[in-house]
């Protein structure tokens, strides 16, 4: 009998061991600080009020890199729930995710605002808040629209030539139709003919 109630006791003993094991396997944390120098980005993650976990490791997807900003959201998980073993697996910040998303839409975003979305039936919109927009060390860059390019801009520079396929114009004409005005009036004669009013 003594035997039996042993066995029960120690049986009682390794569930709870492994019950405490199962609930230390994950916990949600804030983020306090970020090292994002080393080719595995680090984290200072606070748990809880007595326990603040310095240099745990993030795995992110591939392809897609961030820093989270302070105060950001996470979950970690512990490897066979042993707290020296954590590793950070998710963040969110509550603070600045765009909302009221429809189902299928994504969107790229930062703290300051800017955003490229992906939206569900207006195309693809990108929010530069008032930053400048840079393409680097393409070979070239091409744009395939099928009904025209929109630019609303004071002013449009370019640093080389224009060519062009068709015509060019502005709001009255265009230049092949200058060109037809000029050649009418240069007609190789040696006369001086007067300056078109056209």
């Amino acid at each position: 009998m003594s035997g039996s109630g042993k066995q029960s006791g120690d049986s009682d003993g390794v569930m709870q061991r492994l019950w405490r094991r199962i609930q230390l396997m994950s916990s949600w944390g804030r983020v306090s600080f970020v090292n994002d120098s080393k080719t595995a980005q680090l984290l200072q993650v606070k748990l809880n009020d007595s326990e603040t976990r310095d240099g745990t490791p993030r795995i992110a997807e591939f392809g897609f890199t961030s820093v989270p900003p302070d105060g950001s959201d996470v979950m970690v998980l512990f490897l066979g729930g042993d707290r020296s073993k954590g590793v950070v697996v998710a963040t969110g910040h509550q603070g600045s995710r765009p909302v009221n998303l429809l189902a299928g839409e994504s969107m790229l975003y930062d703290l300051a605002g800017k955003s490229i979305y992906l939206t569900q039936s207006g195309g693809i919109v990108v929010e530069a808040k008032g930053s400048p927009v840079t393409v680097n060390n393409a070979t070239t860059v091409t744009i395939n629209a099928a009904t025209a390019v929109q630019m609303n801009t004071p002013v449009l520079r370019v640093s080389g030539d224009i060519e062009a396929g068709g015509n060019v114009k502005d709001s009255v004409r265009t230049m092949a139709a200058d060109r037809v005005i000029f050649n009418a009036h240069n007609n190789g004669s040696g006369t001086t003919t007067p300056t078109p009013q056209q």
